[in-house]
């Protein structure tokens, strides 16, 4: 397999891939070619799509690569993306959950409350249903709290590539109110299905109007490409 070929297919199979694909599993489907080599043409995809013409880019997240909508377009996919749908809401509690979890994970419930002012428990069982949670074990003190900590999908959603790329706590609540509140609203392979109402718990306090936000081509821009 020559160069050009196999730069072809790395780029096919990230643009259909739901979860970031990483070189190990690269690695299985190209058996013939050698892991340096993979990584090489990985690379050589991630500098060719940063090019100003292309509007899409290869990303390292999550400990693979996925193909996402360049940042400096998010504002105008949103804008369509939203023409295409009403908004749709997230409650701030749980956003406000979700970056005490963020910054200072893993962390336990009473830590949380203690941060917030406020028992947290549904909106953590809410962010644990949408997989942006996940629990890390019991703290070892009286009662053995359990512990949690942001998931692998925390990092897909919020396009990072592990924590150490967690913007400040004033940039990440913009970006929340941009990004997670439409995180479910279909936005081409991999992209989520469209949120359900807010939870409860935000019913007294507010919530945020959805931002639609395009991490990836849509389901009819792929069809139309395939």
């Amino acid at each position: 397999m020559d160069r050009i070929e196999l730069k072809a297919l790395l780029e096919a199979i990230i643009y259909v891939s739901e979860e970031p694909a990483t070189l190990d599993q690269l690695a299985r489907v190209f058996t013939e070619v050698e892991r340096s080599e993979l990584r090489d043409v990985l690379e050589e995809l991630v500098t060719a799509s940063q090019a100003a013409d292309r509007g899409v880019e290869i990303r390292r997240i999550a400990g693979g690569y996925r193909m996402s909508t360049k940042p400096e377009h998010h504002e105008r996919v949103r804008k369509f993306v939203r023409s295409q749908k009403p908004p749709l809401r997230f409650s701030l509690p749980a956003l406000e959950t979700l970056a005490v979890v963020a910054y200072k994970q893993p962390v336990t419930l009473p830590e949380i409350k203690a941060i917030r002012g406020v028992d947290a428990a549904g909106a953590v069982h809410t962010l644990l249903e949408k997989g942006l949670l996940v629990t890390a074990g019991r703290k070892q003190v009286i009662g053995r709290p359990i512990l949690y900590r942001t998931s692998k999908e925390f990092l897909l959603r919020f396009g990072l590539r592990d924590l150490s790329e967690l913007p400040t706590l004033e940039e990440f609540q913009e970006l929340a109110r941009a990004s997670l509140e439409g995180m479910e609203e279909t936005a081409g392979v991999g992209g989520a299905a469209e949120t359900t109402p807010a939870e409860p718990e935000g019913a007294g306090d507010g919530s945020a109007e959805a931002e639609a936000a395009s991490s990836k081509p849509s389901g009819a821009a792929k069809a139309g490409h395939a």
